[in-house]
């Protein structure tokens, strides 16, 4: 696999209804920057967002993935981001205009006219290089009798093995890509959404697809497609591949290992991208504990006027720009607070973790020019929660993002973790006054 991010090298559109809303919208696909990612920007009349195609945009709905900005939605991504994925394209903005769900054109109910549309366009390399999401240990996630799991594997490429069980004639379905080696646009892509004629039927007696006709996708009865012919003997487990491919694009960075899947939809998909980000945001930690601190205790003093026993971090690892801070609260028997707080069984104090990360958030705010000489004093907490005891000989890693910041006030979301265990968070809003008040 090509380790260099690509785009498409000119803009595309194309335009349908919607499977599920029967609205007519255009999608159009433009190249973007590199480490940039794959946006969807959805616009209706004055208004539009922008909305990256990150798994925590994701809108829970029914049969397919939804991204959304606020009120504003992008229906049925996946065939799209699949389309994208399965030609190696990382950077694209998708732009959907029209209707008022602001539903994906759904073509052929397949990710073929897509793919046909980018590569008469071309894809380009750009400078940049991949930075894949590598699977490090096994993670599985369960639904009923769903299953999806992820495993080490290559480190080149993504293996998909898809087990597939439905009503006849389908019955039992199973298929194996591995996704930056094998053929997408022949192999996957020109696998069709399917329904079962049941399941049609149900739908139609609530007003929906009313739209459709059965060449429009699969629908299958107990003798085989519906007015309709099958492209693969097993197009089920192939367009299921291709759902989950489309899915996994919302981790925001390519997957390398090997998934299995059992009977798997959206739901255990986006579940499973959240584990592997979780367990991604772990690996990232370790790594940074074997770095040298990008503020020592000296240079945090500069910064915070707290003293002992109240400063309570001992070390930040990485501060990207005003965004994001990691640092190091080293947890000794000898802390002052463990002489009264449970001394028999000693444990940290909660309210005490919540100043560590306090602390750390008033580091990051810190960084911004227009708070120079300012201190951040906190203002308000939100969403606390304690999820396990720390005790001496811990090292809990405090992590501090930036959720908004204007001239008087700052907004950071906190979490403390012990090796790989979430043991605090906190919202905490802070009031940013002068160092040295007249």
């Amino acid at each position: 696999m090509n380790d260099r991010q690509k785009t498409i090298s000119r803009q595309i559109s194309l335009d349908g209804l919607g499977l599920f809303s029967g609205e007519r919208a255009t999608l159009t696909i433009a190249p973007a920057l590199a480490d940039s990612g794959i946006s969807f920007v959805r616009e209706q009349g004055d208004h539009s967002a922008r909305i990256p195609a990150l798994v925590q945009n994701v809108l829970k709905r029914p049969r397919h993935t939804c991204l959304r900005n606020g009120t504003l939605h992008v229906e049925t991504v996946e065939h799209c981001l699949a389309a994208l994925s399965g030609l190696g394209v990382t950077n694209a903005v998708v732009t959907v205009n029209g209707g008022v769900v602001g539903e994906v054109p759904g073509m052929d109910g397949s990710s073929g006219p897509l793919v046909a549309a980018i590569q008469e366009a071309g894809v380009v390399d750009q400078e940049a290089a991949v930075s894949p999401l590598v699977i490090r240990k096994p993670v599985q996630v369960m639904l009923g009798d769903a299953t999806l799991a992820a495993l080490p594997g290559p480190g080149d490429h993504l293996e998909i093995i898809y087990d597939f069980e439905g009503p006849e004639p389908v019955a039992h379905q199973v298929f194996a890509f591995r996704l930056g080696g094998d053929d997408f646009g022949r192999e996957v892509a020109p696998a069709r959404t399917f329904i079962f004629e049941s399941e049609a039927e149900e739908l139609r007696s609530l007003g929906m697809g009313g739209h459709l006709r059965p060449q429009d996708l699969l629908v299958i009865s107990a003798s085989g497609p519906v007015e309709n012919k099958w492209r693969f003997a097993d197009e089920c487990a192939r367009h299921k591949v291709l759902d989950l491919i489309g899915d996994l694009v919302l981790a925001g960075r390519p997957i390398r290992g090997r998934i299995v899947a059992h009977k798997s939809g959206h739901d255990l998909n986006h579940m499973l991208v959240r584990q592997l980000l979780e367990q991604q945001e772990n690996v990232d930690r370790e790594g940074l504990l074997q770095r040298d601190a990008a503020l020592d205790i000296r240079r945090i003093q500069r910064i915070l006027p707290h003293r002992y026993p109240m400063l309570l971090v001992d070390r930040v690892l990485e501060i990207v720009g005003d965004q994001k801070a990691i640092g190091i609260k080293n947890v000794s028997f000898n802390d002052i607070f463990f002489q009264g707080h449970y001394p028999g069984t000693p444990i940290m104090p909660g309210v005490l973790i919540v100043e560590a990360l306090a602390q750390l958030g008033g580091i990051l705010l810190s960084q911004k020019l227009e708070h120079t000489g300012k201190v951040a004093m906190m203002l308000s907490m939100d969403k606390v929660k304690m999820r396990r005891a720390v005790v001496p000989g811990d090292q809990l890693i405090l992590e501090a993002v930036t959720v908004r910041v204007k001239s008087r006030t700052g907004h950071v979301r906190c979490k403390a973790y012990v090796q790989d265990k979430l043991a605090a968070e906190a919202d905490i809003k802070f009031m940013l006054v002068d160092a040295e008040p007249l």
